[in-house]
């Protein structure tokens, strides 16, 4: 396992460079699966548009106006905490700094390092509007496409799904609350899949609304993109081993040519530091392994939710009807979440007599969703048919 990007160079390219500890490997791979789903909802979008599916929204711009205080202490704000935190990691003291992820989630910081960043982001905004400054500042009208958006929603979808996934995480392990309420809600660990993707649901619902975006065409875009997304971020949790793996898993192996990390697996070296004592090992953290081999589920799902990824891609021009596409990865997805649950490690809870996890409770809601949104959108598509043809 490589808990941070220093142990994945070091053992694969035989380097040591000791600032790359200071980047996470789940928190890297989150990073790309948020990059790949940019990506693939802006050509989704645009295709759309190109279909005439969707339509641009006019905006009214003020433009040769300088830079504002507002503009100079927003971006001031950024730089004095990108320097107090993240270039603070780089120049304090290493016993304050060699836990990366505590560090961040703490009150420590660099205050020079912070200030100088600062003044040099508000800096760069007064001399970037001071450039673009006219003698008469004017309005413009500007055409903006869903696909223009995209910079937004995806930044959207990262703080509500990081909200969510931490709420949901804390509503799971509410003792663990309970007993040490800061640890929690300020912890870098502890993130719940299917609460951020219900936050972040919610907020481009409302962000799509207020600008006009057509919500079932949006809705197919994005499915594809999260269904992706999903499998890039599940490398995170396999690479660090985070703690999303399965129940123990005693049984032989099926197939010779199956390597055994594949089928059961110890997650040496995970990030949070479980298990026992891994022998010779010298390295200050992360010398723990589990005691018995599990279930690889972070693995399984890259290998399922990239399959299903596929199956969704080749769909997406052959289902006509607006919401099918997004109705089919609700089910597919409540599918691959429920039946994973079973050899999965995770809390349970007590819901109408039954004992369950929250993920199999969400799981079977989404299923039982897109199953009566597939059934609803085919039966309008159908009536709005027979009307055109008696028409």
């Amino acid at each position: 396992m490589y808990p941070n990007l220093y142990y994945a160079f070091r053992d694969l390219f035989g380097v040591e460079w000791t600032f790359l500890r200071f980047v996470n490997s789940f928190g890297f791979f989150v990073a790309i699966a948020f990059i790949v789903a940019a990506v693939v909802l802006a050509s989704e979008l645009r295709r759309k548009s190109k279909q005439g599916l969707f339509q641009p929204t006019e905006m009214q711009v003020m433009v040769g106006k300088p830079a504002s205080i507002w503009d100079i202490g927003l971006n001031f704000l950024l730089g004095f905490l990108l320097g107090y935190k993240i270039v603070a990691l780089f120049i304090m003291d290493k016993t304050a700094t060699d836990d990366p992820q505590a560090f961040i989630f703490s009150t420590l910081g660099s205050w020079p390092a912070g200030i100088a960043l600062g003044l040099l982001f508000g800096g760069l905004k007064w001399w970037e509007k001071n450039k673009q400054k006219l003698e008469k500042p004017e309005k413009r009208t500007v055409r903006i496409w869903p696909h223009d958006r995209v910079g937004e929603l995806t930044i959207l979808a990262l703080i509500f799904g990081l909200l969510g996934a931490k709420l949901f995480d804390i509503f799971e392990n509410w003792s663990a609350f309970l007993e040490n309420p800061s640890e929690q809600l300020f912890s870098a660990k502890g993130l719940t899949f299917y609460g951020g993707l219900i936050c972040a649901a919610i907020a481009i619902w409302y962000y799509a609304r207020k600008h006009k975006i057509g919500f079932w065409h949006l809705n197919d875009a994005m499915a594809p993109t999260m269904m992706l997304a999903y499998s890039v971020g599940r490398i995170g949790c396999q690479v660090a081993g985070d703690g999303d793996w399965g129940i123990p898993n005693p049984h032989p192996k099926p197939f010779g040519w199956l390597p055994d990390w594949a089928w059961s697996y110890t997650y040496p070296h995970n990030v949070n530091e479980v298990g026992v004592p891994i022998p010779g090992c010298t390295d200050v953290k992360y010398c723990s392994e589990l005691p018995a081999g599990v279930y690889p589920t972070p693995l399984y799902e890259i290998i399922a939710c990239f399959i299903l990824f596929l199956v969704i891609w080749s769909l997406r021009k052959r289902l006509k009807i607006p919401g099918q596409l997004f109705a089919f990865y609700l089910m597919v997805n409540g599918l691959e979440r429920f039946f994973i649950e079973k050899i999965r490690v995770n809390t349970t809870m007590n819901f109408l007599g039954l004992t369950v996890t929250q993920a199999e409770i969400i799981s079977s809601g989404l299923f039982l969703a897109g199953l009566t949104l597939w059934i609803y959108l085919t039966r309008q598509g159908k009536n709005k048919k027979q009307t055109g043809s008696a028409g």
